[in-house]
Order: C-alpha cells, then structure tokens, then sequence
C-alpha cells in the first residue's frame, strides 16, 4: 500500500530539484541541465497523476469539489501545460515562473493542516515542511558562503597579479576566470534553493503562527538577501559586469547573509523558538 502523503511529500522535494534546474537553465542555457529538469518534471506530473486517480478511485468523483482538491488539480494542469510548453518552445523564463507558482500551489495543498483528517499527522507534515524549509535555506547559505570564499580568492589574485607578486601563493591559486566562474555558479545555486525555502517557510509561518506578519526581523532580512543576491546576477547577466565590480558586491552580499543570520534571527518573533 503506498502511503499517498509520503508520495506527496517526495513530489515536493524533485519538484523543488526541477525548479533549480530550470532557473540554472535560464540563466546558463546547458542542454543537459534542460533536460534533466524535463525529465524531473515529468516524473512529478507522473506522481501528480498517479495520485489524481488514486484519490478518484477512494472518493468516486473528480476531485475539485473543495479548495485542496482544487488546487491539486491546478498544481496537476500547470505541470502538464509546463511539459507541453517544453515540446513546442524553448522559453526558459517561462517554464521557470510557471513551476514557482506550481511549487507554491503543491507545497500548500500538501501542508495544509485542514485537508488532513488526522491531528497528528497534520502536525508532523508542519514540523517536516519547517524542516524542508531549513534545510534549503541553510544549503542556500552553504553556496553563498562558498561563493563568498571564492571571490576572497578572486580579489587576493587579483592584487598580486596588479603588485607582480609572482611567488609560490600566486601558482597555487585558481585563474581568475574559474574563481569568478566558480562563484558565480554557486549563486546560481544559491538563489532559487534560497526563494524555495522563503515560499515553503512563510507557507509553514501561516499555518503555525496566527499573528504572523511580514514586517518580521529575519522576513524582512531574508527578503534582502534575496534581492542582493538577485542584484548580483543581474549585473552579471544583464548588466555583463565581471571582475573585481561583481567581486565586491558578492562580498557585500555574504555580509548582509551573515547579519540575517545573526542580527535580524536574534530579533525575530518566530525563529530559534524551541519547536
């Protein structure tokens, strides 16, 4: 017997996997990273499906007669126009923004406590969906902070190469093209693992917390760490900035990340309670 939350709740998890993968196709434009993001997104709406008729067969009727049934078909259209878009266009941005809102959509259906018959079961996929969340967020913070060490080294190259300090440190650092193309793809990781878990943690602070509010600390902070981080690769991409400008902001970047983490999470309501 396959137990219909845990396949809701591994539905998340490679829908979240297809997400990244298409916000790194739009950005980089890699075959291979398209089609892996393809084929995850085709193993989703197989899952999707499996669990539509599933729940046909336990009910007798076509589920869309309450606002989770609703939004699981919804969630179920939006997947299967993605995979069609996907065969006609080549139309990276949109299949990026098509699946965040069809994350947020399976993210709610599944998490929502009202849906859930049993008390406790409605209380471990709370406590698992805040432990989705923190875990993306700390991966987030994981690739930023190798990115960070990245351009430390770019910038340390960078000044010996301008001084001639031609030495045994010098040979044994990266060229500067990989350091910056290093930390540049670690943001490219970065960023969407970082917009996950900001929708899957204000989704968790919804149903947990009843006077949540956005003006929160570590809401607010998060928001800032997003946008710098959205900045950079903004310059980098459009703007078509490199060296030592996108350098520093990365730098800059790593220390609003380290001031969310330990300034505005001392200042927040919510976060570091005991759970």
């Amino acid at each position: 017997m396959i137990d219909m939350t845990r396949l809701n709740e591994a539905t998340i998890i490679i829908y979240a996997l297809c997400v990244l993968l298409y916000f790194i196709d739009f950005l980089i434009h890699n075959r291979k990273v398209s089609k892996a993001a393809f084929w995850l997104l085709s193993i989703v709406w197989v899952f999707q499906t499996f669990f539509l008729f599933n729940r046909m067969y336990e009910i007798e009727r076509f589920p869309v007669l309450n606002m989770f049934e609703g939004l699981y078909f919804y969630t179920w259209v939006l997947v299967t126009l993605s995979l069609a878009l996907n065969k006609f266009i080549k139309a990276e941005f949109i299949m990026f923004f098509t699946n965040v809102l069809g994350f947020i959509m399976m993210a709610l259906h599944t998490f929502a406590p009202s849906q859930h018959e049993s008390v406790a079961v409605s209380g471990q996929l709370v406590s698992e969906l805040l432990f989705i969340h923190i875990t993306m967020a700390i991966l987030s913070y994981g690739a930023f902070s190798l990115s960070f060490v990245f351009s430390l080294l770019y910038m340390l190259q960078y000044n010996l190469l301008k001084k001639k300090k031609w030495g045994k440190r010098l040979r044994r650092l990266e060229d500067l093209s990989k350091l910056e193309h290093m930390s540049y793809v670690l943001n490219v990781m970065g960023v969407p693992m970082l917009l996950l878990s900001l929708i899957l943690g204000i989704i968790w602070a919804y149903i947990k917390i009843p006077d949540f509010g956005w003006y929160d600390a570590k809401v607010i902070g998060s928001f800032i760490v997003l946008s710098t981080y959205s900045f950079y690769l903004y310059n980098r991409l459009v703007r078509e900035l490199q060296g030592k400008a996108v350098a520093y902001w990365n730098i800059i970047s790593f220390l609003v990340v380290l001031i969310n983490f330990f300034l505005f999470g001392s200042l927040s309501n919510f976060h570091y309670w005991n759970y």
